[in-house]
């Protein structure tokens, strides 16, 4: 009998759904795999690190399903700061984008561990031999309370959907505590832009 792939969009709502309205959510820590850099998104070297974050990430998911682990690679997501502190968010929509850092990661199952991330890096290496990939990690993230809401469109279109999320956390007397947090629901290469679909979360207290 084939073991039933795991889809974490499908089995964890409360991580990849969100409203139009703002909302807050608690958070579990989870595992990811994990780049950083500091470019514009339109960068080559943002989109290397893109290529590499995947290929190990399906290295991973090929290494799971021989042992009837199999799962779907879950959405891609971004953690974006400028330098500064958290006092200087406020200005990363004015801020160049090559200014911008950037972390791009996708979550693992929690039946992943080190070693398949090991013996993933392993086999890209071997077979592309990756410029970047000794910059992909596995590690930990915990949000815990984060607050929450979906922007529909163009992801240059973001601001008016931020300033409500902004607004709504201080409408909570709550503050910022984690850096601007995306996940991106649909595939850009395949969704018309006025369509697409992400999660903008930031962790509160």
């Amino acid at each position: 009998m084939v073991a039933e792939k795991l889809d974490l969009s499908k089995t964890d709502l409360a991580y990849y759904k969100a409203r139009k309205t703002p909302e807050i959510r608690e958070l579990l820590p989870y595992n990811y795999l994990t780049i950083e850099g500091q470019s514009a998104p339109d960068n080559p070297k943002f989109m290397e690190a893109i290529e590499t974050l995947y290929a190990v990430a399906y290295s991973v998911k090929f290494l799971a399903k021989a042992e009837d682990d199999d799962f779907v690679v879950p959405k891609m997501e971004g953690f974006w700061w400028i330098a500064g502190g958290a006092e200087a968010q406020a200005e990363f929509e004015n801020t160049p984008q090559d200014q911008w850092f950037w972390k791009i990661m996708i979550r693992m199952p929690d039946f992943i561990r080190q070693d398949h991330f090991k013996r993933a890096v392993e086999i890209v290496t071997f077979k592309k031999t990756p410029q970047n990939i000794d910059q992909i990690q596995f590690e930990e993230i915990n949000e815990g309370k984060s607050a929450q809401i979906l922007h529909i469109g163009s992801y240059n279109d973001e601001k008016l959907t931020i300033e409500k999320l902004h607004q709504f956390i201080a409408d909570q007397n709550l503050e910022i505590t984690g850096n601007h947090h995306e996940i991106y629901i649909t595939d850009p290469r395949r969704t018309p832009e006025e369509k697409l679909k992400t999660i903008i979360r930031y962790a509160v207290r």
